[in-house]
């Protein structure tokens, strides 16, 4: 009889909202043995502790000789430091995005990872959201493509900027669906409930012709992420929450009536992106692959991230000064709705495409 495989030994840092999930799709894996999630904060460490059966460490590095790979799901203020801790122990490492907050510490994860030949994966969760997954597989040549990502604020990430935070998600996977380089981009921000960007919206041009138009909001009361492809005799509609597809194909060069439309909706099998995440680090692990989301595909959405938190800085639109405190906030709100509205207008009317 073969020798029962040895179960991979994983810990995770960080034991807030991010650390948690990861924390507890850990403990439902056959193939893992959840050693223990590490936290400065000692009781909210145990709480998950206590909760997955595994043990609680304030230090991280007190984790390093019992572990194969951690999951660094800390602030990202702390990425590249941890990381290179880790990845200098000979540790695989799944860093959440983004891969840091520096080129320079990204670029030290790199280097490191490469000499310790470890593998090195950044958190981009939604490449593996089975929307996302089969989206990929019908893309060709897009010409136009809109991505909304909304949601209601969390304090949580107040020291992180949202296009860092939650609009890399979609940078990462626009420069994965689209195979050009970045010609220009022209981005805005407002910053709304804390000191970076809370909304922003972005319009880049590829040099092959395509556009993007990418918003991301913390400021929203509701939950939505949604992106739409324009191509050549076909339209794509994506919503990431619901893992759903919806594909308009031209059946005939001239469409004379809704007949010559085919509509598909592809049968999506439910997965948690999360667990797929782990299973592909894994995977990479055991096989010496590179992983999808690599640390070098990382640090292309993280740089592009970063540029655009630079421009937004020069155009940021709430420090306009009103009669009225109160005004400052209807009128940066309405501002960069106003800016997003007029982009994706724009955009579509470019495509010959009509909004309706």
């Amino acid at each position: 009889m073969a020798e029962k495989e040895k179960k991979m030994r994983f810990g995770v840092i960080g034991a807030g909202k991010l650390g948690g999930f990861h924390t507890r799709t850990l403990s439902k894996m056959p193939e893992v043995e959840l050693i223990g999630v590490s936290d400065p904060n000692l009781m909210r460490a145990q709480t998950l502790a206590w909760r997955y059966n595994c043990v609680a460490y304030k230090d991280y590095l007190d984790m390093f000789g019992q572990v194969d790979a951690l999951v660094l799901a800390a602030p990202t203020e702390f990425h590249a430091e941890i990381g290179i801790k880790a990845l200098e122990a000979g540790l695989h490492v799944l860093i959440e995005k983004p891969l840091a907050n520096s080129e320079e510490g990204a670029r030290n994860l790199l280097a490191l990872s490469e000499k310790n030949n470890v593998v090195l994966q950044v958190g981009h969760s939604e490449r593996f959201n089975p929307a996302v997954v089969e989206t990929l597989k019908h893309v060709k040549n897009p010409r136009y493509v809109t991505i909304e990502r909304l949601g209601p604020y969390d304090p949580r990430v107040a020291a992180t900027g949202v296009t860092l935070d939650l609009m890399i998600h979609d940078l990462d996977i626009i420069l994965t669906m689209i195979d050009s380089e970045v010609a220009t981009f022209e981005a805005i921000g407002a910053s709304i409930l804390s000191n970076h960007e809370d909304i922003s919206n972005v319009r880049i041009k590829f040099k092959n012709g395509c556009v993007a138009d990418i918003t991301a909001s913390r400021v929203s009361m509701e939950n939505s992420r949604r992106m739409r492809i324009y191509q050549q005799d076909a339209y794509l509609s994506v919503d990431y929450v619901s893992a759903r597809l919806k594909i308009y194909h031209k059946k005939t060069p001239a469409v004379k009536s809704m007949k010559d439309i085919e509509i598909l909706f592809p049968k999506l099998e439910k997965k948690e992106p999360i667990k797929e995440e782990l299973y592909h680090f894994i995977d990479c692990i055991k096989t010496s692959k590179t992983p999808a989301p690599s640390g070098e595909k990382g640090l292309k959405a993280m740089r592009l991230a970063l540029s655009i938190t630079e421009v937004m800085r020069r155009f940021e639109v709430s420090g306009l000064q009103t009669d009225e405190p109160g005004q400052s906030l209807a009128r940066s709100i309405s501002d960069i709705g106003h800016a997003a509205g007029v982009v994706v207008e724009e955009g579509l009317k470019n495509a010959g495409i009509d909004k309706s």
